[in-house]
């Protein structure tokens, strides 16, 4: 393994501990008439930095390979996630937003999921999100939107538009940019200094507690935590505020950040700073014994739904999700263990997952002759799925889950 890939943040040496092997772009569904010869792969492959402790991938995929017009991910497909963003448009409503004319700007807003209650309200915003399907549909529910990626010098042209921001946010966007050193100079520059940067993504605490390695693929190129996130604010004139752990996507954290020396920092900042310290959660031996309970899980679920094919019960994947190109990528998991994968995103249905090339049905496959068993790939949110599919336990249905262990419930 290498150590000599230098840092996206402070050009430290990284070192890389976990190589998932050749993978696909994790949104990049196929038509069932695709030359496969021609579909992308990279080596996704996950290191830390020894300078300042951020995780990071050690390959970058282009971002227009990514997020471009056909991007199929829609934030307010979950009715969870729905009544997450809306919670916090309001809480903002009463708190940062609370003043005379305030603005706020949010990064890569997708479907306009967290913006719409905020122009409900008259507040004078702007998204900007560079996938222009999902761009539509937040111009549709009335959120003014920029379709752009975010960088300095579109927060410079936002800036001479608009003025400065009081509020910059971001909901699992900040993660996906390896660019960072542009970004928080776009957020310098349109923040005012008494306005706050607030963001959320994958907290890497949690995927090393829960083994939640399907959250490592080509869209997350960071995987913060409260010290590697306090580092990156410092290098940038900024300051790590606020922390705040959440319980979405299988647990992240909301970060607060404020130019350098306007406020104080809570008490939750240096509260998580030292469990993080305590736990060694930037430390190699750490980071290498995940990647042994990664190997773990690969080999208990192969075993499992090999043993099932065997004993000619039917299995069938539930939720195309981004991730799951990690699993069935890392694990070989294709037609012949899962003969389809159900999922209620118009656009991936009647196409093929990624890599492993199982087709994607309507939940009607799903419903119309329940399987012995489905293979949960949606499992973060296994409580609303769960909890809509009971007719499915009651015929007889099992689930399988991965993480943080391979079981069958």
């Amino acid at each position: 393994m290498s150590s000599t890939i230098p840092c996206r943040i402070c050009a430290g040496p990284v070192q890389e501990f976990f190589d998932f092997g050749r993978q696909p772009l994790s949104d990049a569904f196929l038509p069932v008439d695709a030359d496969f010869s021609q579909e992308f792969f990279f080596r996704l492959a996950v290191g830390v930095c020894g300078t300042c402790g951020m995780v990071q991938l050690t390959e970058e995929v282009p971002r227009d390979r990514m997020f471009h017009e056909d991007y199929p991910y829609f934030s307010s497909g979950s009715a969870y996630m729905r009544e997450h963003f809306e919670g916090l448009a309001k809480r903002l409503l009463t708190t940062e937003l609370s003043g005379g004319d305030p603005f706020v700007v949010e990064l890569g807003c997708n479907d306009g999921v967290m913006l719409g209650t905020l122009a409900d309200s008259g507040v004078r915003h702007l998204g900007v999100e560079p996938s222009a399907s999902v761009a539509a549909v937040a111009a549709g529910k009335g959120v003014r939107v920029r379709t752009s990626f975010f960088e300095e010098a579109t927060a410079r042209e936002i800036l001479a538009e608009d003025g400065q921001a009081d509020v910059i946010y971001a909901a699992n966007t900040l993660c996906h940019i390896p660019y960072m050193d542009s970004i928080l100079a776009g957020v310098r520059a349109l923040l005012k200094p008494t306005g706050v940067f607030v963001f959320e993504d994958p907290y890497l605490g949690d995927i090393v507690e829960r083994t939640s390695f399907d959250q490592i693929y080509d869209e997350h190129f960071f995987f913060f935590t409260a010290s590697s996130v306090r580092e990156m604010a410092a290098r940038n004139g900024l300051e790590l505020v606020d922390v705040e752990r959440l319980t979405v996507h299988g647990g992240e954290v909301r970060y607060t950040l404020a130019p350098a020396g306007q406020r104080q920092p809570s008490e939750a900042v240096a509260a998580l700073v030292a469990e993080e310290k305590e736990r060694k959660l930037s430390d190699l031996t750490t980071l290498r014994a995940f990647g042994e309970n990664v190997l773990k899980i690969r080999d208990d679920l192969t075993a499992l739904l090999t043993r099932l094919r065997a004993e000619g019960k039917s299995v069938v994947g539930y939720g195309a999700t981004a991730k799951s190109a990690t699993v069935t990528n890392l694990c070989g998991i294709g037609p012949e263990l899962v003969p389809f994968v159900c999922d209620t995103t118009p656009a991936k249905q009647g196409r093929l997952t990624p890599g492993t090339h199982i087709p994607v049905r309507t939940p009607d496959a799903f419903s119309g002759d329940y399987p012995d068993y489905a293979l949960l790939f949606a499992w973060n949110h296994a409580e609303e799925i769960m909890a809509n599919e009971q007719e499915f336990r009651a015929a007889g249905g099992k689930w399988i889950l991965y993480v943080p262990e391979v079981k069958v419930v």
